[in-house]
């Protein structure tokens, strides 16, 4: 039989690439393998939240379908969570939400019901890879905007406008960014959302690490005022993976107009019928008093950034950090960051993802482009940073490479 080319055409998942160097990595009882590859909570959630997940998952209830944009209750607890976040004022309810097996799952179903085969959506490059698989399955054109260390990887607005076309469907926004930890300012959210609405296309705005964001409220774009409605071109996804350490249940959100909401229904329907109904049960009954849980690990996060920028080696640049992740440009001269991660992860037993995995060929070929690396902060404690850290300056001299 034949499989669909644009399967075939899509980038391969690339975890299992670096798990597999993590594999050759003989580790000790002192130098275990380190993973800062995939964005994964380092602990599990509270035992108020499991004890829930436990009680509804054994409960003979929600063995059965529930509505396909996901539980009444759950929808109403999340838009009462998201009054607490961006503030009491904004104009939100349970009707402009659904629920879907995680936020991967939300993009895609959004640009279902978007873009049409050979339409385009605007991702900013260095993009997240899933993102990118989507619109490749899709046979959707992903631009790429291009972003750069100078400024943190922030794009800028005027290079997003050069780009559209009437192809253009959405520009698509992660912030803090995955995968260089880039928190883009409410200022720079707002013209983003000027400048689609100017050309009536979507703003995709993915918020799965919102939640680390520590300083600022992450947005101001769910607030009414005479010239803005953010149904007009807003559309919010959410990952409750990150926040309330829970990537294995699956469960994302969609915030979007009803007009869009009606079409994703159908796609999310033949997808999958409903979300998980354990953990939204589970959720909808103790988001309010997990809100210190939710504070506290963004807490611990920010400390661990910090811990993580005094302790880099000299010769290792921070270009942008933030939500999960740290984008960093390795000391290698001439060196591209693909084979730095696979020796670092073979020889060195700490794990990371290169820069290559989150553009195209194309979009790596500025000055020393191929040098950065991707490290989930969040994945490990300080001890665990300390030890990679150390771990960094003994390859400097282990590699005999040639140092900048």
């Amino acid at each position: 039989m034949k499989v669909s080319l644009n399967i075939i055409n899509t980038t391969k998942p690339p975890i299992p690439l670096v798990k597999a160097w993590g594999g050759r990595y003989q580790p000790t009882p002192t130098q275990p393998l380190i993973d800062m590859s995939q964005g994964v909570p380092d602990s599990p959630p509270p035992k108020l939240l499991l004890d829930a997940i436990g009680s509804y998952g054994s409960s003979e209830s929600t063995c059965s379908y529930t509505d396909i944009a996901g539980e009444a209750s759950m929808r109403s607890t999340l838009a009462h969570e998201m009054r607490v976040v961006y503030g009491d004022h904004i104009d939100l309810t349970s009707d402009d939400i659904v629920l879907t097996a995680g936020c991967n799952m939300a993009f895609v179903a959004v640009i279902m019901a978007l873009a049409d085969p050979g339409d385009q959506v605007i991702l900013p490059v260095p993009w997240y890879f899933n993102h990118k698989m989507a619109l490749e399955m899709l046979g959707v054109e992903a631009i790429p905007l291009a972003t750069h260390p100078s400024t943190g990887f922030q794009p800028k607005v005027e290079d997003c406008r050069s780009l559209l076309t009437d192809r253009t469907k959405a520009i698509a926004l992660v912030s803090p960014n995955n995968p260089t930890g880039a928190v883009y300012a409410p200022d720079l959210l707002r013209a983003f959302a000027a400048l689609a609405k100017s050309r009536d296309i979507a703003l995709i705005l993915d918020e799965t690490y919102r939640d680390f964001i520590t300083n600022d409220v992450p947005h101001h774009l769910f607030e009414p005022s005479k010239d803005w409605d953010w149904r007009s071109t807003l559309i919010h996804l959410f990952s409750f993976s990150k926040s309330y350490c829970v990537p294995g249940h699956r469960l994302g959100a969609i915030v979007a107009p009803k007009m869009v909401l009606s079409h994703i229904i159908t796609i999310l329907d033949t997808l999958l019928i409903c979300a998980p109904r354990p953990i939204q049960l589970a959720l909808a009954s103790t988001l309010p008093r997990l809100r210190s849980f939710v504070r506290n690990k963004a807490e611990a996060v920010r400390s661990r950034h910090e811990h993580f920028k005094a302790n880099l080696p000299s010769l290792w640049r921070i270009g942008a950090q933030g939500g999960y992740f740290a984008f960093v440009r390795h000391p290698f001269k001439g060196r591209h960051a693909m084979e730095v991660c696979e020796r670092l992860s073979a020889e060195g037993g700490v794990l990371v993802l290169p820069a290559e995995l989150f553009a195209t060929e194309a979009t790596l070929q500025e000055g020393d482009s191929k040098r950065w690396v991707r490290f989930s902060v969040a994945n490990v404690d300080n001890d665990a940073i300390t030890q990679v850290c150390r771990r960094l300056i003994e390859i400097e001299q282990r590699f005999c490479w040639e140092l900048d």
